[in-house]
């Protein structure tokens, strides 16, 4: 299912198909990022935000939690830092093929 993923610059943050993404919900599995999120770097803010996506869609946590890194590389990082965005993907579709990679 394409998913359309939204996110505001100040305060950082984010839309799932239109629904407030919370980061205590991942930062409760993960918590790589106590200030919640970010987007268009490599850091612990954007680990959150990938993290906090994949298991809004329904991605098993513990799949979550081993894929969400390659999720901040691919998808989350190239972000333009500073900025608000839209993204349109298929998060459940990628992320079960990224799991049958990375085991």
């Amino acid at each position: 299912m394409t998913r359309t993923i939204v996110g505001e610059v100040l305060p950082h943050a984010v839309w799932v198909d239109d629904v407030y993404l919370d980061p205590a919900a991942s930062q409760a599995v993960f918590n790589h990022s106590p200030d919640g999120f970010a987007w268009g770097y490599h850091g612990s803010g954007p680990a959150q935000l990938a993290l906090a996506i994949l298991l809004r869609v329904g991605v098993e946590r513990a799949t979550a939690v081993r894929i969400h890194q390659h999720f901040k590389r691919e998808h989350i990082a190239p972000l333009p830092m500073n900025q608000g965005f839209v993204m349109t993907l298929d998060v459940e579709a990628w992320a079960d093929a990224c799991a049958r990679e990375v085991r």
